[in-house]
């Protein structure tokens, strides 16, 4: 069934070459009981490796059946290798986080035969661990464990067992026990080659070969096999293993790869959670900042529509007299003729309002309160949305005649009334007796200012009983249309300036026109940049996380190689050991950032309670941090992956 040609295996050990194997030749029948003994260094492991597929030599050719495998690649070599081959080594190599029975089953899960656990089971009984399937390796003896490794290399029906010093860590009574398994496999059918320098193991064998130097010194036959196998049953295997539908149902499914990481994860849970840790701190600062962003935005855009749409200001600038501020009004000071020229811009303009402002002491019974006193026209309740939904707004007969009426802010209300009703009530405003006639809407407060601590009474009684004022300090115009604002502007700076006689540069700063779109874009701007930085801030936490991932798994790979060699020897290809490191480094990121995102909200939600800010999470951050967190997992899992998936099965197993 096997049969080797002048094969030669040479290794390089720093500068020195160690010659492995030195052209050997050999056949071994099916159904034989072959023992290879030799001292230490004469090449006994090597001819086994290259026996069993785990390691290719330099030269020389090897026929598996009637087929020459040579030049077969990794892959092809890890499916025939799962199927005809089942390994028993010395340290046994049984996985510590898994059960018995599930380290029996490892090699059915690379041979596409997961749903065949009663196999497993079948296996483990025919060994005598029946009653110790759902222990761990620590909980059983040293000679139940290599019945596990005897199950395990038994599960998938191989052709032949290979059995590397297999007795070398038990005592006599164990060792009698294992061989007795060996000699009843291959009384039942089974190829055994083992690995011995111990010539009582040797003497259950019944062909022995000694090596010495790499090379056959002698080559004897004990016993005769009594069973030999079919000759061309190794063929048939071969030719269905490596056929392209037997390949296809090979293939290891998804949630074995995530089982496998998931219990991965679990064997190390505070590596795990400190990898998770530096994920979920970037997750939620990313939801948490661009939350913030996001409700300032918000915020702002309400505030400004609570102003009023189409909204323009022109308000009193700062005229500068050689380079130095002058103060704002020191020139330009607007008149109810100003309003009266801008209204006649009626294809450009809806609405004229004067304003002035000020501050003011109310006082109510044995209640006071200091706030803003806004004079203002009839249209401010229309430009500035400002309709009392309570009472009502003051009319044009009450401005002309400089009535004492009011408007209060929800604020006002609630600092002077409490939960009274104040419309009809008498509150005095600077000493002065004011009728209430109306709440104006509740609007909020936005930073250090609260739109709703005011007061509005008529311009003309805030301009000449309040404050002594004659003249306007701000205008405001609502434009017909978003699309006419612009026109509107230039219109409204050209009349200012023909009606004060502004001709040079220093008089024409002396007021300004401004409309809510220049404001909101300014505020936008502004909260743009902050959440930008917030958001690159909180991206380097992510990429702190990702770092820390890659670091923890490149540990794994060093901490687990012995496990990477196991997997390869009972059939994992590159790919599988691939892709399930990878599945572990994105089922963290993942973790973290489903983590991150809970946090991130919850973050958000005790800033709205404890700060008083506009927060808002929005599915697009949630989507962003997922998306980056997921993507943090295969960038920086993909390097441990690659370098777990490429390390050679021989001196993975070897690694102390």
């Amino acid at each position: 069934m096997i049969e080797l040609k002048n094969i030669y295996k040479t290794y390089q050990m720093g500068e020195a070459e160690v010659r492995a194997l030195q052209g050997v030749s050999l056949k071994i029948a099916s159904g034989e009981f072959v023992a290879i003994m030799g001292p230490s260094g004469s090449g006994k492991s090597t001819l086994m490796h290259v026996l069993g597929l785990l390691d290719r030599p330099d030269s020389g050719d090897y026929y598996l059946g009637q087929r020459k495998i040579n030049k077969l690649s990794d892959g092809e070599l890890s499916a025939i290798r799962n199927r005809l081959v089942g390994f028993v080594f010395q340290q046994f190599h049984l996985l510590p986080r898994l059960s018995a029975l599930e380290n029996t089953e490892l090699p059915l899960i690379y041979a596409g035969k997961r749903h065949l656990k009663e196999k497993a089971k079948e296996k483990l009984e025919e060994v005598g661990l029946a009653n110790r399937m759902g222990h761990q390796p620590n909980e059983l003896s040293g000679g139940q464990q290599q019945r596990v490794a005897i199950a395990r290399s038994l599960v998938n029906e191989p052709l032949v067992i290979f059995a590397d010093e297999p007795t070398g860590n038990l005592d006599s009574k164990s060792q009698e026990e294992i061989m007795s398994i060996l000699k009843e496999l291959n009384e039942k059918g089974k190829t055994v080659i083992i690995v011995t320098h111990e010539k009582e193991v040797a003497n259950h064998a019944k062909r022995v070969i000694r090596m010495l130097d790499g090379k056959i010194i002698s080559d004897e036959k004990l016993k005769v096999s009594l069973m030999p196998a079919e000759k061309n049953e190794a063929d048939k295997i071969i030719d269905g293993v490596l056929s392209k539908s037997e390949r296809k149902a090979r293939e290891t499914e998804f949630f074995d790869y995530l089982r496998q990481a998931a219990k991965a994860m679990l064997s190390h849970k505070m590596r795990s959670f400190l990898s998770i840790l530096g994920i979920l701190i970037g997750v939620a600062a990313v939801i948490a900042m661009l939350a913030l962003g996001t409700g300032a935005k918000e915020s702002i855009e309400k505030q400004l529509a609570s102003l009023g749409s189409n909204l323009i200001l022109v308000r009193s600038g700062s005229a500068k007299v050689h380079g130095v501020s002058s103060g704002a009004g020191s020139i330009t000071r607007f008149t109810f003729d100003d309003m009266a020229e801008i209204e006649k811009l009626t294809e450009l303009v809806n609405k004229v309002n004067p304003l002035v402002s000020g501050k003011g002491q109310l006082v109510y019974m044995s209640q006071n309160w200091s706030t803003e006193v806004d004079g203002a026209g009839v249209n401010y309740a229309l430009i500035h949305a400002a309709v009392p939904p309570i009472g009502r707004f003051f009319t044009e007969e009450e401005v002309k005649r400089r009535d004492k009426v009011v408007v209060l802010g929800t604020t006002v209300v609630k600092e002077l009334f409490g939960d009274a009703n104040p419309i009809g009530e008498t509150i005095k405003i600077n000493l002065i007796n004011f009728k209430v006639i109306g709440i104006l809407p509740q609007k909020g407060g936005g930073g250090f200012h609260d739109q709703d601590d005011v007061a509005v009474i008529p311009v003309t009684t805030a301009m000449y009983r309040v404050f002594g004022k004659d003249y306007i300090e701000t205008i405001s115009i609502e434009a017909s249309s978003p699309d006419s604002i612009d026109a509107a502007q230039e219109a409204i700076s050209k009349i200012i300036m023909k009606q004060h006689h502004l001709n040079t540069k220093e008089e024409q700063d002396s007021f300004q026109v401004r409309n809510m779109a220049d404001i909101k874009n300014t505020l936008l701007a502004t909260t743009k940049t902050m959440s930008l930085l917030l958001g690159v801030i909180a991206a380097i936490s992510l990429l702190v996380g990702g770092i820390g991932i890659m670091n923890i798994m490149l540990v794994s790979v060093t901490e687990r190689t012995r496990e990477i060699g196991l997997r390869k020897a009972i059939g994992a290809t590159n790919k599988d050991i691939m892709i399930q490191f990878l599945i572990e480094a994105i089922l963290m990121s993942f973790i973290g950032g489903a983590a991150g995102i809970l946090l991130g909200s919850g973050v958000s939600t005790l800033i709205t309670i404890l700060a008083g800010w506009t927060v808002k999470v929005s599915w697009f951050s949630i989507t962003l941090a997922t998306t980056f967190s997921l993507v943090i997992g295969v960038v920086f899992g993909i390097w441990p992956a690659q370098k777990a998936s490429k390390l050679d099965p021989i001196e993975a197993l070897r690694y102390e």
